[in-house]
């Protein structure tokens, strides 16, 4: 099912392969869309740019969102799902390395769901991306599709 699907939002190779590694060592099977910059990610979300004609009706189930991006960073990322009604109430998480308290209380008065600090250790990460995976995917009960305005 299309809705199935996580847009995964981060610029570095090495955390996109984790964090792919740590989705299917946990069996969390869901299509996982990657955008390198934010730009991607709003072309992906809004159908605009090289997703142009995308149907916007179906939107992922849950997006994880890197702050240090290029283009546009995660912040104005979040500031723009947040504004626009299709996707105001979509749930995004935060998947940072950032420590910068600044990131973590900015990223809440923007509307962010959740805010993850990616460990470094590869057990721990795995460990934190099936809680992820298992609270997002399983437990929450995401709100209705938003109708197109």
């Amino acid at each position: 099912m299309a809705s199935d699907v996580i847009l995964l939002v981060e610029d570095n190779p090495d955390d996109v392969d984790l964090t792919i590694r740590a989705l299917k060592r946990n069996n969390i099977m869901n299509e996982v869309v990657i955008a390198h910059d934010g730009v991607e990610a709003l072309d992906y979300l809004f159908a605009t740019g090289t997703h142009t004609g995308r149907d916007t009706s179906v939107m992922p189930q849950m997006v994880l969102l890197d702050l240090k991006l290029p283009k546009i960073d995660g912040l104005e990322v979040l500031r723009r799902v947040r504004s626009d009604e299709r996707t105001k109430l979509l749930p995004v998480v935060i998947l940072t390395s950032s420590k910068e308290q600044q990131d973590l209380v900015e990223s809440y008065s923007l509307g962010a769901n959740s805010y993850v600090r990616k460990p470094v250790d590869f057990t721990q990460f795995v460990e934190a991306v099936r809680q992820l995976g298992l609270y997002w995917l399983v437990l929450n009960e995401a709100p209705p599709p938003a109708r197109d305005v």
